[in-house]
């Protein structure tokens, strides 16, 4: 059996949640390794549906080990409101299903706060960030000044890299008018908190070794998706955090051989949320049509989500990047009212054609869709479990896609309920 890597081909709610969960039937351990509680993952489960942000999509099933890697900025208070909320649901997380990399970085209240007063900033320009504070808590991470889970078990160790990171954040914050960060309130309030989730605190580097050495097999989830990673996506409007296959390993502690599939989930159309180049965009009925039809808002925030053509350049692209085997395609059931489709095969730069998405921001901007039409099926396909009940012009956009970007079609997904799901290829074989 093969350790198997999810990660979001576009700019990510692909739908990864719905297909972690589906796959986790078969893994021991299911691993998160970047991101924050920005990563919004919807499961419906025998009627009952989860709404994640932090936790590992495999929380909610029974006899499963998750884990949080150390590549995860956490908020300890959302975490810990997390796991109450996810009770409340009768799903039972302990120190025994539950892993937390001791070396993970922690958000404080002030990363938020800084969060915020970018965004609202009128002399910056907006990126569209979710306002909870993950690029602040990455960039004090980088900056060696970052308050990790460990710090949390010794306190004059937590006194003294508290002094670091005020030093840096205070000077800011004195800069933008803003009044000094109240130290012994900032460190009565993570006192008050720090056993509730240093009870999960794990060597995950370790762990994950021990479950290699058992043969136990090993799920790894991504949140967001390619295009928004901090290196190749659509730089500046993306995430904090590198969101491609090669993160798992710096945000895990594993080598490269732990990972022996990668999967790329892709929904059937695009989407992305906030602002940023977005080639296929529908600023129309039709996007609007989309939008209702696959009930695009965001988990975490609620907002809407631009909507528009399958761009199979960019998903190609994604699938080079990440080094992707196979992709799961989600939401097909969202097109089943169109009677025209169209895929981006292509771009117009400058009076060029190119087959690829450009690094640079303006050019971004300026790229035209080169688009194939396909008939629309106008038929229902929510529900359907086996790709020759699909009908005829599903098959063919699928299998176009398919042969365009050059990679298998694991599955196709065909509601947001775990069992309507069409299986071509097991990943874990």
């Amino acid at each position: 059996m093969s350790n198997v890597a999810v990660i979001g081909a576009q700019w990510g709610d692909e739908g990864k949640g719905k297909i972690v969960d589906w796959l986790s039937e078969k893994a021991d351990v299911i691993v998160r390794f970047q991101g924050g509680h920005n990563a919004g993952h919807t499961l419906v489960v025998d009627n009952i549906t989860y709404k994640l942000k932090l936790l590992p999509s495999g929380i909610v099933r029974k006899n499963k080990i998750s884990v949080i890697g150390n590549g995860v900025v956490i908020d300890p208070w959302s975490l810990l409101n997390e796991i109450q909320q996810m009770r409340k649901l009768g799903i039972k997380i302990t120190n025994k299903n539950l892993y937390i990399a001791e070396n993970a970085t922690l958000i404080l209240p002030m990363h938020k706060e800084l969060d915020e007063i970018r965004e609202d900033s009128k002399s910056t320009e907006k990126i569209g960030t979710t306002r909870r504070g993950i690029g602040p808590a990455y960039e004090d991470k980088i900056g060696r000044r970052g308050i990790r889970l460990i710090d949390l078990a010794n306190k004059e160790n937590l006194s003294k890299r508290i002094d670091m990171i005020l030093f840096h954040h205070n000077t800011i914050r004195k800069g933008l008018g803003k009044s000094k960060i109240n130290k012994k309130k900032l460190i009565k309030d993570l006192r008050k908190i720090s056993s509730k989730v240093l009870k999960y605190s794990q060597p995950v580097w370790k762990k994950i070794e021990e479950f290699k050495r058992k043969k136990k097999i090993i799920l790894f989830e991504g949140a967001q998706g390619v295009l928004l990673d901090i290196d190749h996506g659509t730089y500046p409007f993306v995430t904090s955090s590198n969101t491609v296959t090669g993160s798992i390993f710096a945000g895990t502690g594993c080598g490269p051989d732990t990972v022996n599939y990668i999967l790329g989930v892709v929904k059937s159309y695009t989407t992305r949320v906030g602002k940023g180049p977005f080639p296929t965009e529908l600023k129309n009925q039709l996007g609007k049509k989309m939008g209702y039809r696959g009930k695009e808002f965001g988990t975490v925030t609620n907002r809407k989500r631009r909507c528009g053509w399958f761009d199979a350049v960019l998903v190609k692209q994604s699938c080079v990047i990440s080094g992707i085997n196979a992709i799961a395609l989600t939401k097909i059931d969202v097109l089943d009212e169109f009677k025209d489709l169209y895929i981006c095969v292509a771009y117009k730069l400058n009076g060029k054609k190119i087959n690829y998405f450009p690094s640079s921001l303006e050019d971004q901007i300026k790229v035209k869709p080169v688009y194939k039409r396909f008939d629309g099926w106008l038929k229902s396909t929510s529900g359907i479990k086996q790709w020759n009940k699909l009908p005829i012009n599903a098959q063919q956009y699928l299998s176009f896609i398919k042969k365009f970007c050059n990679v298998k079609i694991s599955s196709v997904s065909t509601s947001p309920k775990r069992e309507d799901t069409i299986l071509l290829e097991n990943p874990f074989k």
